[in-house]
């Protein structure tokens, strides 16, 4: 079920939890950390909620800790929300440490919260190993935050990366890798050129689709995936002049 909270309630429940002007060493600032950890997630989310409307660099680490393990979307999405609330120069080294976690969750939602900071400090910390995880939902969040957070001097590097993973996954891991490398506009072209001539069928409907999208992004994926393994169906030497 889908939680949604104003922040008048956020305001409401967080001063019947802790006074606003406490600080991080406080014993005031039990109840709203031992809230995320609450059985219930309506209650969770409404922690987040108000450590969020009024934030303190004393939470950052536990917000972070539980954006690792909170198994419902929701809270996850809020949990975010509170670290974005925080200066950047608090959340994004702790973030960054997180990238190396072993644990995938913990990588996916550090790559998630760096991707709506948007702070390019974070760039160096998108490493080709994110890029190309095991892990799909932490590998489509690293493609995620590397399109948000790329220098325009990059861009052509980070497409040749993401090209890599032509024909991965499910419908939907295909359809956010298309997302991330049209969001990188035109310097694509070159790296669907050279996966459209890949001997891999499933790599050149994927890119041949990602091509479609670039030129139509109205297009709709599914529309131009079909429209994709049509023109790979016809074979290497027609694709080209199909596809346009």
């Amino acid at each position: 079920m889908r939680l949604t909270l104003s922040l008048c309630e956020g305001f409401h429940w967080l001063s019947e939890v802790v006074p606003i002007n406490s600080t991080s060493r406080n014993p005031q600032h039990i109840r709203p950390l031992d809230a995320l950890a609450a059985a219930d997630s309506s209650t969770r989310l409404k922690a987040a909620l108000a450590i969020g409307t009024h934030p303190e660099p004393g939470f950052v680490d536990a917000l972070i800790e539980r954006c690792a393990i909170e198994p419902d979307f929701f809270v996850r999405d809020m949990l975010t929300w509170a670290l974005t609330r925080l200066p950047s120069e608090i959340t994004v080294p702790r973030l960054r440490a997180e990238l190396r976690s072993e644990r995938a969750q913990a990588r996916s939602q550090a790559l998630h919260t760096l991707s709506k900071i948007g702070d390019s400090e974070a760039w160096p910390a998108i490493t080709r190993a994110l890029l190309h995880d095991a892990d799909d939902e932490v590998a489509r969040s690293a493609w995620r935050a590397a399109v948000v957070l790329v220098p325009d001097g990059e861009k052509e590097e980070l497409a040749a990366q993401l090209a890599t993973q032509f024909g991965r996954g499910d419908r939907e891991l295909r359809l956010s890798l298309s997302r991330a490398l049209v969001a990188l506009g035109d310097v694509i072209e070159p790296v669907l050129r050279t996966a459209m001539a890949s001997h891999d069928p499933a790599v050149r409907a994927h890119a041949a689709a990602t091509r479609r999208l670039l030129r139509d992004p109205d297009a709709g994926f599914d529309l131009a995936v079909e429209q994709a393994r049509r023109v790979v169906a016809l074979g290497p030497d027609r694709e080209e002049t199909t596809a346009c």
